[in-house]
């Protein structure tokens, strides 16, 4: 049996298992962690059970504190989370010798630079990239005979971005403009596999609450429906602002709890809580 330390996070209910290559936990050479291996971590009967395993491990670049690999639970590569990205910073800070109030990881989006003031953790999410339908009002696909009409917007990964009346556990109200759990569970991985996304994409539901509020409904690519989503709520802003449907900053609201969001045109700044949970040891066989 093989011996895997780790350690429980979360940011807003978006959780992850956090696997430390860099010597603050695991002893001797770094942990290879595979696809299948974070499909039994992630797996919540048979596993510990996340969203996401994040890997920290050593950065390419000499001028970074750490490099972040993300394995979403279905065993396919995210190349950024942010939620992810608070919850690694905050547990740099306390698990290395390093403590900083900032960090520099290195994802596959890029450089992203964190900012810890306490337990509330500002990131530079950087330029988000819109789809080139963005100023011509959306583009538009058809799932089971209705059309929705989406914003796409990449913040390192992509994402579709949908504008409802009214999201919600359960609205009571039937329609694409009122969307609940049912329907974000059957409509979102038909949106996430579309043959429009050829690497499949994130889908928010997105309801204006009022001129600096918004609230999300996130299906998440290789995960499903998710508590928040770092990405999905920068997209989302970037949307929602960029349409011009509400104000900057702006308050976005998850089933998990809330981020803080500023977008003016240049990089996307989102603040938010990230929690360490519990740390422990996971036995599995090596194939």
């Amino acid at each position: 049996m093989e011996n895997l330390p780790f350690t429980k996070m979360h940011g807003l209910g978006n959780d992850f298992i956090v696997i430390d290559s860099l010597g603050n936990l695991v002893s001797g050479s770094p942990q290879l962690i595979s696809s299948g291996l974070a499909q039994q971590l992630c797996d919540r009967r048979f596993g510990v059970g996340a969203d996401q395993v994040l890997w920290l491990k050593k950065p390419q670049a000499s001028d970074c504190d750490a490099r972040m690999e993300i394995f979403n639970a279905d065993g396919s590569i995210a190349e950024m989370c942010g939620n992810g990205i608070r919850a690694a910073a905050l547990y740099l800070r306390d698990h290395s010798t390093n403590k900083k109030s900032e960090y520099a990881v290195e994802t596959l989006a890029g450089l992203i630079r964190v900012l810890l003031r306490g337990d509330e953790v500002e990131v530079d999410m950087g330029h988000p990239r819109l789809g080139t339908e963005f100023a011509q009002g959306g583009e538009a696909i058809e799932i089971e005979g209705q059309v929705f009409r989406f914003f796409e917007v990449n913040m390192g990964n992509p994402h579709a971005v949908i504008f409802v009346e009214e999201v919600g556990q359960s609205s009571g109200r039937a329609g694409l403009d009122a969307l609940d759990a049912v329907q974000l569970e059957r409509i979102g991985p038909r949106i996430e596999t579309h043959p429009r996304f050829p690497k499949k994409t994130n889908v928010e539901f997105v309801q204006v609450v009022a001129p600096n509020r918004i609230r999300v409904r996130v299906w998440e690519r290789g995960a499903g429906i998710t508590l928040a989503c770092g990405t999905g709520a920068c997209a989302s802003a970037v949307a929602s602002l960029g349409t011009h449907r509400v104000q900057n900053p702006l308050m976005v609201e998850l089933p998990g709890g809330e981020l803080r969001i500023s977008w003016s045109g240049g990089t996307v700044k989102m603040t938010g809580p990230a929690t360490e949970v519990f740390s422990g040891v996971y036995h599995f066989s090596k194939s």
